[in-house]
């Protein structure tokens, strides 16, 4: 019995047991490998906002489509 004579419920472990999030590609969000679907999966975000953020990036000078292509061989399949 817990503070105030009601009887506590059964403790929710449902996110301990799961463990940490991990970034991984996504097998059903994907266009070019999932790397966009994932990484919205893993930040809790729509995969159109990484999408257009990516493809606006490419206007700025650096290795965007490298690091895609890096990302699409480092990052494990869901």
């Amino acid at each position: 019995m817990g503070a105030g004579g009601a009887a506590q419920g059964p403790t929710d472990f449902t996110k301990a047991e799961a463990g940490p999030k991990r970034l991984r590609r996504s097998r059903t969000d994907k266009w070019m490998g999932g790397v966009a679907g994932g990484i919205a999966d893993y930040f809790g975000v729509d995969s159109t906002w990484v999408r257009v953020a990516f493809v606006a990036s490419i206007i700025l000078p650096g290795p965007q489509v490298l690091l895609y292509l890096l990302l699409w061989l480092i990052i494990p399949q869901d």
